[in-house]
């Protein structure tokens, strides 16, 4: 096992799932829930998250020969989900008029997806797969990893939110997205140069 790869894989991870930039959204969504019942609900949740991840991981590659799509689109349309999710964090917008369109107790939707499983996870992890499938348990283990983080954190979001308070935790989200912005243009432009190189490959001479 390559140790400085499952670091990048799980911190990749774990910039995508964003268990910080979820506090806000996990605790207006589940205020109206009974205090002793929400983090049941949250390990629920992060737990649907990991096995939808999980699928994606251990099937992605046959969903790509289905879909006929190519590594290189994948890692291109990757690129672009990360930067404008990454866009997303550095900028955030209220979601607290989508936060009230959900009553009683929250099921898979919308905290499992698209909040932790989002596009942008599934997109991580088909590309983890897709680039390397041979290191699957590499990845298996990043995305515990990374998933155990996000139970965590979710799972004291009341705590961690008065701790750190409102502009403290805009600052770390924010700065997870400058890092995950990085991420997302090395992407795309390991992407880009794939594609390049494949149109050289089959001009004619």
């Amino acid at each position: 096992m390559e140790t400085s790869s499952f670091i990048s894989a799980t911190v990749l991870l774990i910039l995508v799932t964003d268990p910080l930039g979820n506090i806000p959204l996990f605790i207006g969504l589940l205020k109206q829930v009974d205090a002793q019942r929400r983090r049941r609900i949250i390990i629920r949740e992060v737990f649907l998250a990991f096995a939808i991840l999980l699928f994606f991981l251990f099937f992605g590659s046959k969903v790509l020969e289905v879909m006929h799509l190519t590594e290189t689109s994948l890692g291109i349309a990757g690129g672009v989900i990360l930067f404008l999710i990454a866009l997303k964090m550095i900028f955030p917008h209220p979601e607290g008029a989508f936060a009230h369109q959900v009553k009683g107790e929250p099921f898979l939707v919308p905290l499992a997806i698209p909040f932790i499983a989002g596009p942008s996870a599934i997109a991580t992890v088909l590309l983890l797969v897709s680039r390397e499938p041979d290191r699957m348990w590499e990845w298996i283990g990043a995305l515990t990893v990374a998933m155990l983080v996000s139970a965590v954190v979710l799972g004291f979001a009341e705590r961690i939110a008065d701790f750190l308070g409102e502009q403290v935790t805009m600052a770390f989200e924010r700065l997870m997205g400058l890092i995950l912005t990085a991420i997302a243009i090395e992407m795309l432009l390991a992407g880009i140069e794939k594609f390049v190189r494949q149109l050289n490959a089959t001009a004619p001479v």
